[in-house]
């Protein structure tokens, strides 16, 4: 079994080498996401090990002789490749965010890329939703209230109900998607911004398609839920969030800088809006003078919202499924660099691993 200083003890697998990311371990090399998954590979006989150091940036010599890399929190980026004589043909993400690796990178040097949607989808739509509820309940006054002995005063914080109200969806992508079908007991209105979106995808769902401005300007609630790109940086800026309704909230359980943080903290601060739920910030974790931790109108998650024994063995599954496939001679599911699958370096590197007689036993399967 892999361990946090060796490699897995199979024999069988020892042709294909994966490096784990040490982040996953705490100072008693225990792996605080629990369960991910890694018995599989052990299972399938892949040999395994935690990388030796705890890095915010994976560079060659980390990477150097893995087949592949599983990975959270480090960036992967052209340092990863710099010095490395045979580098990892695999990237494979434990998560769906993907904006501290270098795809460029990645594709010129002929590695896939994956991420593990299957895994994230209902825990952070379930995240989105809970987020609602304690946002609409006023959960974080309320508890204060009762901490700080202001039992008194909770005629000031009347809450807003759920059902009937319009919800706002800054993308409609799989985990949105799955939101939309834990919203649907309390009968609301959706509405939604995502140009990549099939309109007819959004029809089958019961969710209308608008413009951005016009999803900030009609909804009671807008959920922040698409990836962060240059397109969506500052997506929801101080212009927009003028066009929300004064009772609106705001949430974003997808990367900070979609939001402009500067402005959203003003907004709050006049009561533009009603309130706000974060799980992301522009800067993590925020600096301890962030007006927003002095907020009775806003809840707020340390991006962890989601983490769940759910979400640990969904990414880890679909993670260590992307690692078998490529140990099978396969393209797996979930390639984000899509480009580098007509890359014959590749298709090369793709070949001699169907081609090693002691290619995992099993894998893939």
């Amino acid at each position: 079994m892999g361990t946090a200083s060796g490699p897995g003890s199979s024999a069988s697998g020892a042709g294909f080498r994966v490096g784990v990311s040490r982040d996953f371990l705490d100072a008693d090399g225990r792996n605080v996401w629990g369960d991910i998954r890694l018995g599989d590979l052990d299972a399938a006989g892949v040999d395994w090990h935690y990388l030796p150091r705890d890095t915010a940036e994976l560079l060659g010599s980390d990477v150097d002789g893995l087949d592949a890399v599983l990975f959270a929190g480090p960036a992967v980026t052209a340092r990863t490749f710099e010095g490395a004589v045979r580098p990892p043909l695999l990237f494979a993400r434990f998560g769906v965010g993907y904006d501290a690796v270098d795809l460029d990178a990645c594709t010129r040097n002929g590695a896939l890329v994956t991420i593990t949607p299957d895994g994230a989808r209902r825990p952070v739509a379930t995240a989105a939703l809970t987020l609602l509820l304690s946002v609409l309940h006023n959960v974080t006054a309320k508890d204060r209230l009762v901490r700080e002995g202001r039992w008194a005063e909770k005629e000031q914080w009347m809450g807003l109900g759920l059902t009937g109200r319009r919800i706002g969806l800054i993308g409609l992508g799989n985990t949105a998607r799955d939101l939309v079908g834990l919203l649907r007991p309390f009968e609301v209105d959706l509405v939604a911004y995502d140009p990549y979106c099939p309109p007819e995808t959004a029809a089958a769902l019961g969710v209308g398609l608008a413009d951005v401005d016009t999803v900030m300007a009609q909804a009671d609630a807008v959920i922040v839920m698409c990836a962060l790109t240059e397109e969506t940086r500052h997506l929801v800026d101080a212009r927009r969030l003028a066009l929300m309704k004064p009772t609106a909230v705001l949430l974003n359980v997808a990367r900070g800088p979609i939001v402009d943080e500067a402005a959203l903290i003003e907004a709050l601060r006049i009561r533009r809006i009603r309130g706000a739920g974060l799980d992301v910030f522009e800067s993590e974790p925020p600096a301890p003078d962030n007006p927003l931790l002095g907020m009775d109108n806003v809840v707020l998650s340390p991006h962890a919202l989601a983490w769940t024994d759910e979400m640990s063995a969904g990414n880890g599954g679909s993670a260590v499924r992307a690692v078998l496939e490529v140990a099978a001679g396969r393209v797996p599911p979930f390639v984000v660099n899509r480009d580098v699958l007509g890359s014959p370096q590749l298709a090369e590197k793709l070949a001699e691993l169907t081609a090693r007689p002691d290619a995992p036993a099993g894998a893939g399967a």
